[in-house]
């Protein structure tokens, strides 16, 4: 399938959490906590699409920090989902409701936060790459698989604390002890023919192989697409950089 499908899917929208309050969203197929992973935090640079500011939705001006550097800050959490699973996030990346991804008002595009669930402890790190919420009472917005993995799902709401968490450089990801994370995650999909075709789209780009992967949920099966392994963490690095531009998603680092 030519990269113009993955273009059109960009355009459609500027980001995919930026709606107005009273559209409705929906789950989709329920997921185990267990497979939803933490994003690996790493150095990236701050997009241009995204990072705006300042920009004004729903008639309501905002500001986007110049850094997340020590942020910190407690409130309600919501999730989003089918609705808008597929589409273009703020930043141009493909919006999947199953990955540890979240929507912000202001943080730089992208910030790895850890997100903290009050109300049960559960905490897990996700990747901003999109705006939202533009509700008046909420803070963030996650991705229905985070929400199910800080257990908050069920009851659609959460208060949370968020706080930035250090990030990687390319120099230090052997230092780290993480050397194996050589192989990209670019999502997870309930259509198996999107998955292939995106898979089909990164290898020609890339040129390293991507398999989807079949992953059984509660309900149903997912389709996971990989691209890897690399040889490098600069490797891996400059790939998400081609795919970016491309404008596919650039995915996250797994084991």
């Amino acid at each position: 399938m030519p990269n113009f499908f993955w273009m059109l899917v960009v355009l459609g929208l500027l980001g995919g959490c930026a709606h107005s309050v009273e559209e409705a969203d929906r789950a989709p197929p329920p997921i185990s906590p267990g497979a939803v992973p933490d994003a690996i935090p790493y150095a990236e640079p701050i997009t241009r699409a995204g990072n705006s500011s300042p920009y004004t939705v729903n008639g309501k001006t905002y500001t986007v920090l110049s850094s997340a550097q020590n942020y910190s800050e407690e409130g309600v959490a919501s999730w989003y989902g089918l609705k808008f699973h597929g589409r273009a996030t703020a930043n141009g990346e493909r919006f999947s409701a199953y990955e540890p991804t979240a929507a912000h008002r202001s943080l730089p595009i992208p910030t790895f936060v850890r997100v903290t669930n009050l109300e049960n402890q559960a905490s897990m790190v996700v990747r901003v790459n999109d705006r939202g919420p533009f509700h008046p009472d909420r803070m963030l917005d996650l991705s229905y698989g985070a929400a199910v993995r800080l257990g908050f799902a069920d009851q659609g709401t959460a208060k949370v604390r968020i706080e930035t968490v250090e990030v990687m450089g390319v120099s230090d990801l052997r230092s780290h002890g993480v050397d194996e994370y050589l192989t990209l995650q670019l999502g997870a999909f309930m259509n198996e023919a999107t998955a292939t075709a995106l898979a089909a789209d990164s290898q020609r780009l890339v040129n390293v192989p991507a398999v989807v992967f079949p992953a059984t949920a509660e309900v149903g099966v997912i389709f996971r697409v990989r691209v890897g392994p690399f040889d490098t963490p600069g490797a891996l690095i400059n790939a998400q950089n081609q795919l970016r531009a491309a404008g596919l998603p650039q995915g996250q680092p797994i084991p």
